[in-house]
């Protein structure tokens, strides 16, 4: 208000990067044809190795107003997409909420997924009820220290446990038709170097309060930014996410997503251009 930023360096009108077809989200997201993608500017988080600081940090993109947004959401179901898929979503949620009304009332019938980092709060996933469909969100941390010392939000687990209990209680049970997920929640896990510890207590967490009434995406793609200190200076190895996957076998994880080798490229990285804003 009064023309002041929030923590996320944006005001109140969505400020979008990109919006395109994208092909690397789980399977049961992109499909054949990819996911709507519309990557929002800013981030109420500040992870030291985020992979989209070009956006995160608020000095590109394009402010629109939630009516462009609308038709935004209808080009990407004209080009084919399987769903509109919201990445960094959480600080614009008003004005997506109107985009996402106005769509409908003009045509929109793919699914909705909120895209996020899961430091939301349980108000702002209820304000969403009805007009999301697929939830995608992280859980980064299981420890207090580690969401303090990575990401500056010491509160984020419990916060982040919150948001998922709410989506989950929206959502259910997940609903797949023709292998693409029509409802549902879908968390992921992102290993980081030397963090394999910390992915285990996160996943047997979810896995002991949800079973396989959720998703879990198991992810190896960190690519370590320029100036990144040790650990963060290196990829994941091979072992350390191999021993997360043997454990994600013990722990008997039916409804899980694994990466293959080699993902950690500049490729899960998009040219935000502004293409399609």
């Amino acid at each position: 208000t009064g023309g002041e930023f929030g923590v996320c360096k944006m005001g109140a009108n969505p400020v979008v990067a990109r919006a395109s077809l994208h092909e690397w989200e789980e399977p049961i997201i992109s499909g054949e044809r990819g996911s709507g993608t519309i990557f929002f500017s800013g981030c109420s988080l500040g992870c030291v190795y985020c992979q989209n600081r070009k956006i995160s940090r608020g000095e590109y993109g394009t402010e629109i107003t939630s009516r462009r947004l609308s038709e935004i959401m209808l080009e990407l179901q004209k080009k084919g997409a399987h769903n509109v898929n919201l990445v960094t979503p959480t600080h614009f949620v008003p004005s997506i909420r109107e985009a996402i009304l106005t769509a409908r009332g003009e045509g929109l019938n793919i699914p909705i997924v909120y895209n996020t980092s899961s430091y939301d709060t349980p108000e702002t996933i209820k304000s969403l009820e009805g007009l999301v469909d697929i939830y995608l969100p992280d859980l980064k941390y299981y420890r207090e220290n580690s969401a303090e010392r990575l990401s500056f939000a010491k509160d984020y687990v419990i916060a982040a446990r919150d948001a998922i209990a709410e989506m989950v209680r929206q959502k259910p049970h997940p609903i797949i038709e023709n292998g693409l997920m029509k409802s549902g929640v879908i968390v992921r896990i992102l290993l980081l170097p030397r963090q394999v510890a910390e992915a285990k207590l996160s996943l047997k967490y979810l896995y002991e309060t949800y079973g396989d009434n959720i998703y879990i995406s198991l992810m190896n793609q960190y690519t370590p930014t320029e100036n990144m200190k040790a650990p963060l200076n290196r990829p994941v190895t091979q072992e350390e996410y191999r021993e997360l996957l043997d454990y994600a076998e013990g722990l008997g994880l039916k409804n899980g997503f694994s990466q293959e080798w080699g993902t950690a490229a500049e490729s899960f990285v998009p040219d935000f251009d502004n293409s399609g804003v």
